[in-house]
């Protein structure tokens, strides 16, 4: 099943794309790195979400942090 690329709707599943929150993990090896209320679009059908780019930048900028710290377990929320 396709679908045509339409803006606002899913192109993995056809649903509609809203604004909404995520959380995002990453796995460092040593750690996880936890990052929730992260703004992005989400579809209403399947779940799948998009980050915008400026969103991703604040994101890694944590992650890099979380990594020079070396902490296990590290948990937080982004504040956009």
């Amino acid at each position: 099943m396709t679908h045509k690329k339409v803006p606002g709707m899913c192109p993995l599943c056809g649903g509609t794309k809203k604004p909404g929150k995520t959380t995002f993990t990453a796995d460092l090896g040593f750690g996880v790195v936890v990052i929730r209320e992260v703004p992005a679009t989400v579809c209403s059908l399947c779940g799948a979400d998009w980050i915008e780019d400026a969103i991703a930048a604040k994101i890694e900028a944590i992650v890099n942090d979380a990594r020079q710290k070396h902490n296990l377990v590290e948990v937080t929320s982004l504040s956009a």
